[in-house]
């Protein structure tokens, strides 16, 4: 039998290039033999890293501290402390900077390459891949693993194309577990998996308050969910796009992340709340502008600094205020209608968009049957996992990359 591996990543993504990387530099390290062998089952490795953030991979968040850190997790934030003590967004960014790629953090936190490419990330992964001997087959799908007896082969791995590989141990990091391989992979070792469902999505809105005004944006809002038990209510805040569709940015995609399971449940059917000025005493504002601006037109501008006019108008019309009308003819009613359109109008979900190149997924294999010192399964010994396989995600804003790079290094 030919020479086992010491290592097969199934998977020539983030999680499983950073992974094999790292496990063949130790390995150089050590003077020990080094075979560390990917197996990608489609044409090209690191896909999802060329089309990252508009393609231009937002790397990390610059956000360094592990517990504050894990709270932009909704799976997996509780138990992720330790690993982002061994190995956080600093770590992540001296890694990059010190083999060639420099890196800039946006006001945001968002951190990318200076080059503003993604292709500067594909590039040093894969050189650093071939620096450290590590082997890359792509069109080599993984259809079965098996456990074997023999030392030192502790699994002879199958492809799609007839071929069998041993190996001392195998890292599962194929990705979210929704139409993948991995999840029958991580099954047959002995695995469970928490029920997979999108994360990170737009809402589809049909609403005459929301028509014409694609493009229209708020910087700051808080959108809220509170159907059901006051246990899965929810709240986010950002800032708030209208498309063509509903609704998305930050905000929205900071709910849909928290509520992936809730919402996947109800079918995309659900209702929202939206404060469009939080931070602001609004019917305080209204009231006082009565007073002070008393022969302007209420439609014509909005005494709320920044606010867009087009949405003030739209969320004008929806209170029932006449085109003409002025501020010193405005009733309470009607103030009162204006203030709950801006500050708790109520919108329904009638389904969701992928928020352009965003295709997270929550579920996964549980963390209760890993080691998240070493990612390594708990039922099978030998195996890993890393990624987005793991019931582990996070919002958007280079979270998700992080969870790939620490899980990765970990494994």
């Amino acid at each position: 039998m030919e020479k086992p591996w010491d290592l097969i990543v199934v998977g020539g993504g983030a999680a499983g290039y950073f992974a094999a990387v790292t496990a063949a530099e130790h390995l150089q390290e050590s003077s020990q033999t080094n075979r560390v062998l990917i197996l990608e089952k489609t044409p090209r490795v690191l896909g999802k890293v060329k089309i990252s953030g508009g393609g231009r991979c937002n790397v990390t968040h610059a956000c360094f501290d592990p517990k504050e850190l894990t709270a932009f997790y909704p799976r997996g934030h509780r138990s992720l402390i330790g690993p982002f003590h061994r190995w956080n967004p600093a770590d992540t960014i001296q890694w990059f900077e010190s083999r060639g790629v420099p890196l800039k953090t946006e006001p945001d936190g968002r951190v990318f390459p200076v080059s503003d490419n993604s292709q500067s990330i594909i590039d040093c992964l894969t050189c650093a891949a071939k620096e450290a001997g590590v082997t890359v087959k792509t069109s080599h799908g993984v259809v079965a693993i098996h456990p074997e007896n023999a030392t030192p082969s502790r699994f002879c791995v199958s492809t799609e194309h007839g071929e069998t590989y041993h190996t001392r141990s195998v890292l599962l990091a194929t990705g979210g577990t929704r139409l993948s391989a991995g999840a029958k992979l991580a099954t047959s070792l002995g695995h469970t998996l928490e029920p997979d469902a999108p994360s990170l999505f737009a809402f589809d809105i049909s609403d005459p308050r929301l028509d014409g005004l694609s493009g229209v944006s708020v910087t700051h809002a808080k959108i809220a969910f509170r159907e059901g038990k006051k246990s899965e209510h929810l709240q986010a805040s950002g800032p708030l796009l209208i498309t063509h569709h509903g609704l998305s940015g930050p905000a929205i995609l900071r709910l849909s992340a928290w509520g992936a399971r809730i919402f996947f449940q109800k079918h995309y059917q659900f209702n929202i709340h939206i404060n469009w000025l939080p931070d602001t005493d609004v019917e305080d504002v209204l009231t006082n502008t009565r007073t002070t601006w008393g022969k302007r037109q209420i439609s014509k501008r909005s005494p709320f600094e920044g606010f867009p006019k087009r949405l003030w108008q739209s969320l004008c019309a929806a209170s029932s205020v006449p085109e003409h009308l002025t501020w010193s003819q405005l009733n309470k009613s009607t103030l009162k209608q204006l203030t709950q359109q801006l500050t708790d109008g109520i919108f329904h979900v009638s389904g969701k968009s992928i928020n352009k190149d965003e295709f997270v997924t929550c579920g996964g294999v549980p963390l209760k049957e890993v080691n998240l010192r070493t990612m390594e399964s708990k039922i099978t010994p030998g195996l890993y996992f890393a990624g987005e396989i793991l019931d582990i995600d996070g919002v958007t804003g280079g979270f998700n990359f992080q969870n790939a790079w620490t899980t990765g290094y970990l494994a």
